[in-house]
């Protein structure tokens, strides 16, 4: 049995009826980039996250550039993360002037450490930059606590959690809001291994700030009117096209199935790995994990990777070294010192995990987990 990571071939035969018809629209209107398409993408995840504005972008990457840049964070500002994440996630920090200070992480959920986020402030701190890695959200009771108090914005990463929920009241009534609905902005990626993937690069910024929406739409088109060829700022050429909108349309109306589906898969990996060295995802309380990605932590990782290639099962490790410990990043940090970030990324392993995964396929790659621990670690 050959098992990949991921088969979006599976999902697409799902839609495809669907998929050939709106790009077939698309195609017949002549109207490539930011149309009705994007427009109307643009209104239904808005409604879909609980905020008032949402505006296509070029990719993930660019969402959160644009986001710094219409909070005016540049150069002499630092923003708060976390170094167990995606590169782009610091580089985008990076490329706007500022310098990305990181935190080290829960050991359990692999999101930035709230606790320790105080001590790394500075009269240089301008936002706290939290990443929702894998599905599951970070504490953001924490760390809007910790923004109001120092008079910091608040910049979600939800480039692999569109759909997660998270519990911002728990004291008293439950107060459950969707991943990047909770800062002052949210950035998501339509990267296809997304929860909600496009077939391509896309991306989007969402916000209730209606001033941030207007800079972002602004820096998306080279900082002003392509009509008029009057500009207001020093932009970019991070436009949606029409293809990708009509397609993520389509994908919107299963997204919730599709993550249900995830969570079912997760659940019976979970079950299965019951008393084995696996150490499962972790789900605190306050999160409704998506579980755009399912990561393991295990003893013996690499040899273990090794032995599921062997049996034709995909694994991969998300990430095998630190942002802080990264070539282009080594020299430049102010705090070397995270050990768990470095930890983790010697003990985590990534399986296969999508909607369109059979049960008879999980039984297969936690026996041979199973297997693997019996008669060879």
């Amino acid at each position: 049995m050959q098992i990949p990571l991921l088969d979006l071939k599976r999902q697409y035969r799902q839609i495809q009826d669907e998929v050939k018809e709106v790009v077939g629209e698309v195609l017949k209107s002549g109207q490539y980039i930011l149309g009705p398409n994007v427009e109307a993408l643009e209104e239904e995840v808005a409604r879909y996250c609980g905020v008032d504005y949402a505006v296509g972008v070029a990719s993930g990457t660019d969402a959160l550039r644009l986001a710094l840049l219409s909070l005016g964070i540049g150069k002499g500002d630092e923003v708060i993360t976390t170094p167990f994440t995606f590169i782009a996630t610091a580089q985008a920090i990076t490329q706007v002037g500022a310098t990305p200070v990181f935190v080290d992480i829960e050991e359990d959920t692999f999101n930035i450490d709230v606790g320790k986020i105080e001590e790394a402030i500075t009269s240089r701190t301008r936002a706290i930059l939290p990443v929702h890695l894998f599905g599951h959200s970070v504490d953001m009771k924490g760390i809007l606590e910790v923004a109001r108090k120092y008079d910091l914005f608040v910049i979600e990463d939800a480039a692999q959690a569109f759909g997660t929920e998270c519990n911002i009241d728990r004291e008293g009534s439950s107060l459950w809001k969707k991943a990047g609905s909770m800062g002052d902005v949210g950035c998501f990626s339509f990267f296809p291994t997304k929860n909600l993937g496009g077939f391509g690069d896309g991306g989007m910024v969402v916000t209730n700030n209606e001033e941030i929406a207007k800079k972002v739409r602004l820096l998306r088109v080279h900082g002003g009117s392509s009509r008029s060829y009057e500009y207001e700022m020093f932009g970019y050429n991070s436009r949606l096209d029409e293809i990708q909108a009509a397609l993520l349309r389509v994908k919107l109306k299963y997204v919730d199935e599709w993550m249900k589906a995830r969570q079912e898969k997760a659940a019976l990996y979970n079950r299965l790995l019951i008393d084995t060295p696996v150490k499962t995802p972790c789900c605190k309380p306050y999160s409704r994990h998506s579980f755009c990605v399912y990561t393991i932590k295990v003893p013996f990782r690499d040899r273990l990777r090794k032995y599921l290639e062997e049996a034709k099962i995909a694994t991969k490790v998300y990430y095998p070294v630190p942002i802080h410990l990264q070539k282009i990043y080594r020299e430049k940090v102010t705090n070397s010192c995270l050990p768990l970030s470095e930890k983790v990324c010697k003990e985590v392993l990534s399986l296969p995990i999508y909607p369109e995964l059979k049960e008879e396929e999980i039984f297969y790659i936690t026996e041979k987990i199973r297997a693997f621990f019996r008669d060879y670690a």
